[in-house]
């Protein structure tokens, strides 16, 4: 069998694809469902696949570039699984000046990872934010499920990782 007869099933289910259909309605044109739609494929996979970008633009009657755009400008969608818990240590300038780079690497030393990566159990992925938006817990940390910690210091942040490590 030819390579470019070969069909691969799609990875957005009739459930997700349903799920999306179901704000164009609500919205003045299908391009400006991009971004709920892309927030549906993420909480689904914890990520936006290659694949899912296609889908997407294809049920919005866009470009894969177009739902691309929309997904890097606002950098929460990655394109690869995150763990279980994403964390964001704010490195804004408030947070910088009272320690948050340090904090983010003390945190990073204790997860065994990197900014942006995740944590070889799939539990925690950190990241850097440049600006959460809450100056008054500078330095500051925040949990895709809502919980905020700071004013970070090393005990803090020690106890936010083992919070974290435990799980939502």
């Amino acid at each position: 069998m030819p390579a470019d007869s070969v069909t691969t099933a799609p990875l957005l289910t009739p459930a997700i694809r349903e799920k999306i259909s179901a704000y164009i309605p609500r919205y003045p044109s299908k391009r400006a469902v991009t971004l709920p739609a892309l927030h549906i494929v993420h909480e689904h996979f914890r990520c936006v696949p290659l694949k899912a970008m296609a889908e997407i633009a294809e049920l919005l009657e866009i470009t894969p570039a177009e739902v691309h755009d929309t997904m890097s400008f606002y950098g929460f969608f990655p394109q690869a699984p995150i763990g279980d818990t994403r964390v964001w240590v704010c490195r804004s300038i408030s947070c910088m000046l009272r320690g948050g780079e340090e904090m983010l690497d003390h945190a990073c030393r204790r997860l065994g990872v990197h900014a942006g990566e995740t944590t070889p159990d799939g539990k925690v992925t950190i990241e850097f934010a440049e600006c959460l938006g809450i100056c008054d817990f500078a330095p500051a940390a925040v949990a895709d499920d809502g919980r905020v910690f700071g004013p970070l210091n090393p005990e803090t942040v020690d106890a936010m990782v083992e919070e974290l490590k435990r799980g939502s």
